[in-house]
Order: C-alpha cells, then sequence, then structure tokens
C-alpha cells in the first residue's frame, strides 16, 4: 500500500477506535522486534502451541513461523486470550515438500541465523548464545523434540542449563526461559531491534483494523469515498 493512503487510512480508523486502544497500540509497536523470531516444528498439543505464542506476544517478538509436515498448529484461545491476534504468523504446510527446509531457507534469506534449542555436541549454553545478527530459535515437538532434518540444516544449536534431575523442559516452559533471556540482554544492549518505521505502520493498520467492529465495512467506505 502506498505510505501516503496507508497514513490516510491510519487516521481514518482511528476515529473509530478508543484513545485507550490507540495509546496502546503506539506503545506497543515500540517495543516489537524482529531481529528474534521463533520456529516451531509439529508442535501437537494445543496447550502447548498456544502458550508459546502468548509467550511470543509477551516478550515482544512479532513473527512466529509454523512448520506442520505431520502435526496441524492448533492454538487454544483460552489459552492464547487473543495473543495470536497480534503475531504475524507464517505458516508451513505445502504437500510433498520438506517444510522445514523451506521454512529454514526462507529465514536464511532474511538474514536470520537459525538456532536449534537441543542439547548437542556443539551447542551453546543460552547465556553465551550470540544475538548481534538475526536469530530464529527452533523449538520441536513435545515428544521427538527437533526432527533429524531442522538439526541438519540449523546453522548452530543451544541448550538452557539446567540443574536438577530432569533433562529437558516441556517446550512452552523452554520458549519462555529462552525469551525471557534473549529479549532482556536484547534489549539493554546496543543492537537496533526495535522494527523501522515502515514495519511499525504496517502494524498499526493491521492492529486497528482487529480493534475495530465492522473494520472490514469502514475500510471499504474509505476507499470508496477516495
Amino acid at each position: 500500500m502506498d505510505p501516503q493512503i496507508r497514513q490516510d487510512l491510519i487516521t481514518y480508523l482511528r476515529e473509530f477506535s478508543t484513545e485507550s486502544r490507540w495509546e496502546r497500540i503506539q506503545e506497543i509497536v515500540q517495543k516489537r522486534t524482529r531481529h528474534l523470531t521463533v520456529v516451531v516444528e509439529d508442535i501437537y498439543q494445543p496447550h502447548n502451541a498456544s502458550a508459546v505464542l502468548r509467550s511470543c506476544d509477551g516478550f515482544g517478538i512479532q513473527d512466529v513461523h509454523i512448520i506442520e509436515n505431520k502435526n496441524e498448529f492448533e492454538p487454544s484461545s483460552q489459552v492464547t486470550i487473543g495473543a495470536d491476534q497480534w503475531l504475524t504468523i507464517h505458516r508451513y504446510n505445502q504437500p510433498k515438500v520438506d517444510n522445514t527446509e523451506l521454512c529454514f531457507n526462507t529465514l536464511k534469506e532474511q538474514g536470520y541465523k537459525v538456532i536449534a534449542t537441543t542439547p548437542h555436541k556443539e551447542d551453546t549454553n543460552l547465556n553465551a548464545l550470540d544475538i548481534s545478527g538475526k536469530t530464529a530459535l527452533v523449538f520441536g515437538s513435545e515428544i521427538d523434540g527437533i526432527s533429524d532434518r531442522a538439526m541438519e540444516l540449523a546453522d548452530g544449536f543451544m541448550k538452557i542449563p539446567m540443574f536438577g534431575f530432569s533433562e529437558s523442559f516441556n517446550i512452552s516452559v523452554s520458549a519462555a526461559v529462552c525469551l525471557y533471556n534473549l529479549t532482556r540482554r536484547l534489549r539493554t544492549s546496543e543492537i537496533p531491534w526495535p522494527l523501522d518505521t515502515e514495519e511499525m505502520e504496517e502494524l498499526k493498520l493491521k492492529w486497528l483494523r482487529q480493534s475495530i467492529r465492522a473494520g472490514e465495512e469502514l475500510e471499504k467506505a474509505f476507499f470508496e469515498g477516495n
């Protein structure tokens, strides 16, 4: 969309949004990042899938990449509490395609280093993971973990330091722990992690649309009048 038309549309739709909602949109968009992104591969338990989305929203991660080779990703609205509507979700579920490879290649083309979150002989401790460049964290299914294909294609491996008898956390806890650690480090660094102006404006429009009843009808009326 032409930037001026988009700005005019935002101004128009603001008239139908509450002031508190608009202020909240402007506040949150400043805290969103695409420097870190999350990939989930073949998660099948709705509760865990939903908890990951809620953690992404809570820690300001804008994009979630969902690989569906075997299992369809079905979040539960009772767990997400609407968090998923504020995220940009990318699904990789093409038939007869290696969707893990498709996802990883897409991310690498966008400049991401793909990090598999799994113990590995060449892994890095979470606290020492280099996030100076764009980083995609990959989380696997609840029972099998990350696939062999994901392990083969990943650029690196990362583990959460643990001090008990359990060897791993479930995916929802792992995602929350990793995102808390990495976003805290990111936001106190000199790394240019915020979205650019264009991305912010796109999200403002998207979130306004979702915040207004009969948003589609209002937008149609805007374009008919212009």
